[in-house]
């Protein structure tokens, strides 16, 4: 028995622990870099602040949670005037997308302003309101930081067109003149003839987002327009975007969630840009050891290598094979397959074990809600299982606890093409005028509310035991209160076949061990395992399972549109 396979009798202490005989018989993965016998790992608990082992996050998208004045816009008091909601939930901590002063182009991702609150939400004093009530309440905040770019509207990028050097010349790409000679390579990403100043800006989005300047990991000589990253000019921007981090910080945020973290520096394949974000993890750990910075990477292994406590893995192959496919593995149909996604999620698992989490977003004001086309309570009810049991940092997107619904929005409003304007709708409260979101008149709303008569509300759900978001609310609660739930602890696929349900994995910390069974094809499944587990199994949620040990194997039969969460004793 080699050593992941004794880490399995010990756990279990079984003569012949089923789990160890199955990582040896399962073929689920079907990569041979990363066998399931060698993907079990004993749980090592990351550096960083301890409140982190179990927290769990809810995201609010200001605009759109709670308007406190009238005007049809969300804002900072309204955010405080419902803390004790949030806090009702069992979350730790918030995270604020930007709130920044801005033209809102882009949402608020364009900033013309970093140290100040846009007018619309409110003043720098109601930020620092919000940061203390939160606090008073045993709640945390991490906003939104955006050091990738600006609006064309801030000061810094107004100066860097002139076309008289000056301290902010160099702060964004720009090109050496107007014309490319014929090379047209860079054409894609830049602006031409915007101002005086003969060159042309490079942008990371919209138009009006042009990209700041953390130099390139590989100029081209031919370019000298290309700084490297330790080019003075490059090295006084990253100062700058250290002291705004430190002023919010210092205003009583608790951390920040880094807008394209990853892609800072351009043409940087050998990832130059980690050195900066360990340059700030270093400042974190000296001054604000309890600050929490999680990364919008994409790609966790290189996050936390860089510094971050956590990485949002999203953006990745095998990620809408969950949620938003007509075919993903979450949908009554049963025709999706959990193998993809775990084909790349366990690499990436693996390499940060003990060095930082992952945090697998379910959903945000970038993606399709959850409850899209036609998904019932039961469906919503296994993502929320999938998202708070498996080894994550679990984040709540405002309104999907209580299955708010993907509305079929077709605006440009503030950069919301394509599918985002239909996730960024307002909050339901209750059924007065506007679902309580805001006393503002229907054509004043920021984006228009549900109108069907079956919008969920928080306040019918409160009323209900049965509903979604007392649901959420049960889960969050397991989730801070089971140790072998906590972010860190071990993970071990027990049955994760290809094109088959159901989905079972162990989640193991110490003598601590739970057991997850999903199953959200409307067809009962059926897991077969070589080997025996023996010892008392309490349910903690869900539906009992049919358990059938013999000699050699175990039969673990879960009914249709089903979940268990079984804690062996």
């Amino acid at each position: 028995m080699n050593s992941k396979l004794n880490f399995l009798a010990i756990l279990f202490g079984c003569s012949a622990c089923f789990l160890a005989n199955a990582q040896i018989t399962t073929n689920e993965f079907q990569m041979a870099s990363f066998p399931l016998s060698d993907s079990i790992q004993v749980a090592k608990k990351p550096a960083g602040p301890e409140w982190m082992n179990t927290a769990s996050f809810y995201e609010i998208y200001p605009q759109t949670f709670k308007d406190s004045n009238g005007d049809g816009i969300g804002d900072l008091k309204g955010i405080i005037s419902q803390l004790d909601y949030v806090k009702s939930l069992g979350v730790d901590a918030i995270w604020l997308n930007p709130f920044y002063v801005s033209p809102f182009r882009d949402a608020g991702y364009d900033v013309s302003d970093f140290y100040h609150v846009a007018p619309r939400y409110g003043t720098d004093q109601d930020a620092k309101d919000l940061f203390r009530i939160a606090k008073e309440k045993g709640l945390r905040i991490i906003i939104d930081f955006v050091p990738g770019h600006t609006s064309i509207d801030h000061p810094w990028f107004k100066a860097s067109c002139s076309p008289t050097v000056n301290k902010y010349s160099n702060w964004y790409i720009w090109t050496s003149g107007t014309w490319f000679d014929g090379d047209s390579k860079f054409k894609e990403n830049f602006i031409q003839g915007y101002c005086e100043r003969d060159g042309n800006y490079m942008t990371n989005f919209f138009w009006h987002q042009p990209a700041l300047n953390y130099g390139y990991g590989t100029p081209d000589p031919k370019q000298p327009w290309q700084l490297s990253t330790q080019h003075p000019d490059v090295v006084a921007l990253r100062t700058e975007m250290k002291n705004i981090m430190k002023y919010w910080l210092d205003m009583g945020c608790d951390g920040f969630r880094v807008d394209m973290a990853g892609s800072l520096v351009k043409n940087d394949p050998n990832q130059s840009i980690k050195y900066f974000w360990q340059d700030v993890r270093k400042m974190l750990d000296e001054k604000y050891p309890d600050a929490f910075m999680v990364s919008e990477w994409g790609f966790p292994e290189a996050a936390v290598n860089a510094g971050f406590h956590a990485d949002f893995m999203h953006w990745f192959e095998g990620y809408e094979d969950l949620f938003t496919r007509e075919n993903s593995f979450f949908r009554a149909a049963g025709q999706g397959s959990i193998s993809h996604f775990l084909n790349n999620y366990f690499s990436q698992y693996a390499a940060t074990n003990g060095k930082g989490y992952i945090s697998l977003p379910i959903g945000n004001h970038d993606v399709v809600r959850i409850n899209n086309k036609g998904r019932s309570q039961r469906d919503l009810e296994m993502i929320q299982v999938f998202n708070f049991t498996m080894p994550n940092v679990p984040f709540v997107y405002y309104g999907d606890e209580i299955g708010m619904r993907h509305l079929n929005i077709k605006s440009g409003k503030e950069g919301c093409y394509g599918t985002r304007a239909g996730a960024r709708t307002p909050m339901q409260w209750d059924g007065t005028a506007n679902l309580g979101f805001s006393s503002a008149t229907s054509e004043k709303l920021y984006l228009p509310m549900d109108s069907s008569k079956t919008a969920p509300t928080v306040l019918a759900q409160e009323k209900d035991n049965t509903s979604l978001l007392n649901f959420v609310r049960k889960l969050v609660k397991l989730h801070k209160t089971e140790k072998a739930l906590s972010n860190y602890a071990s993970f071990i696929p027990v049955y994760a076949q290809k094109d088959t349900y159901p989905f079972v994995f162990m989640r193991v910390l110490g003598n601590d061990k739970i057991l997850v069974v999903l199953n959200p094809s409307n067809k009962t499944a059926t897991a077969t395992i070589t080997g025996e587990l023996k010892g008392a199994k309490k349910l903690l949620l869900g539906t009992p399972p049919v358990w059938k040990s013999k000699s050699g194997t175990t039969e673990i039969q879960i009914s249709a549109q089903s979940y268990s969460i079984l804690k062996f004793k």
